[in-house]
């Protein structure tokens, strides 16, 4: 079972940016690896999505142009290079990585998905502010 370690979050200004990581370590080779987000008062949802091995991406509307999710498939990482940042990208973040076909990966139907889930880690504060 994949267990997720997040980091890199802290406090910025409007406009700055953050570089997240997550090491999500026994994720098998055909996984989505994704970035979820947990507004204050809101619920999980998909930010950012990337299947290992490839280059081809899905992205949230809210963060499509700002967010660049990458990964290191020999240090299990998954990134996410957040730039422009907004104070309603203001949330925990969390990662996670599941063994699905590639097209629910793209398409963004394993984001929606898997936000309704269980098993998180402990997720990263991200905090956008003047």
């Amino acid at each position: 079972q994949v267990q997720p370690v997040e980091s890199g979050g802290g406090s910025v200004q409007p406009g700055g940016s953050l570089r997240l990581s997550c090491v999500a370590s026994g994720y098998a080779v055909n996984s989505c690896l994704g970035w979820f987000r947990q507004q204050p008062g809101k619920g999980r949802e998909g930010v950012a999505a990337i299947y290992t091995g490839g280059t081809r991406t899905y992205y949230a509307d809210s963060v499509d142009g700002r967010f660049t999710i990458s990964q290191d498939n020999a240090r299990d990482t998954v990134y996410l290079q957040m730039n422009s940042l907004k104070p309603e990208d203001t949330a925990m973040y969390y990662c996670a990585a599941d063994s699905v076909p590639w097209d629910d990966c793209y398409s963004g139907s394993w984001l929606t998905n898997r936000a309704k889930s269980g098993g998180w880690g402990q997720g990263t504060k991200v905090t956008v502010s003047s």
